[in-house]
């Protein structure tokens, strides 16, 4: 039976020093353990040789099936960002957080197939998992230490986002190819939400969110991660 239980709606910044730095350690352990859950996930994909039949199902209908696998991509990861968002319910929250982790693994085998199969270009990925890791901690570093209110960011990036949607549809409907600025630009996009996110988190967030705040971190996270592995992938 589900857990359920009373919300402690005080934002996390109200608290006592301890319960913040406790707070702040749940929501990284919970990002790292949703970063474990792909790489899992991923791997177990390509053993099974799903990553290869998903990449033949999607690289063989051209733009049609993609838009498919995005549109698939994009119901699954508001089910899992809505579920995990219910500070009533324990089990949904985590079954949003390693359900964020399964949508992004099945979509990562696309490229991943290509680089690591096709390719055999191994160190692509891991530049691009380094670059990555890197962005993260210097953002989240700005984040942290900032006096500044971030908030401002909020309608940069519903904008942005949906030029980014605009953008991406128009390329599936009139064949168009979106580039290595484009990527740039969504890197950087990405870098904004995680600077406006974790701000958000440190100075918002009830205490119990920190499963919503690691899916929100992890969904920026790994979109960045995507952009910046298109990015490496370009070069070639």
């Amino acid at each position: 039976m589900a857990e359920a239980f009373s919300v402690d709606t005080r934002p996390v910044v109200s608290l006592p020093e301890t319960d913040r730095a406790t707070f702040l350690g749940r929501v990284y352990s919970h990002l790292a353990a949703a970063i474990g859950v792909f790489v899992a996930l991923e791997f177990l994909l390509f053993q099974t040789g799903v990553a290869e039949r998903f990449h033949g199902f999607v690289r063989g209908g051209g733009g049609g099936r993609w838009m498919i696998v995005l549109g698939l991509f994009m119901v699954g990861s508001w089910l899992a960002s809505s579920a995990a968002a219910d500070l009533r319910n324990t089990s949904k929250q985590y079954a949003g957080l390693f359900g964020m982790s399964a949508v992004y693994s099945l979509l990562f085998t696309v490229p991943l197939y290509e680089v690591f199969r096709i390719r055999d270009d191994a160190g692509t990925v891991w530049s691009a998992v380094f670059a990555t890791a890197l962005g993260f901690a210097g953002l989240t570093a700005v984040a942290w230490f900032t006096k500044n209110d971030l908030s401002f960011l909020r309608p940069i990036l519903m904008f942005g986002g949906m030029l980014a949607m605009g953008a991406i549809v128009a390329s599936f409907i009139f064949n168009l190819q979106l580039g290595v600025w484009f990527s740039v630009a969504m890197i950087g996009l990405m870098g904004a939400s995680i600077l406006y996110q974790t701000q958000s988190i440190i100075r918002r967030y009830p205490s119990q969110a920190y499963v919503g705040a690691a899916v929100q971190l992890f969904s920026s996270v790994m979109t960045m991660f995507w952009y910046v592995l298109r990015l490496f992938m370009a070069r070639d």
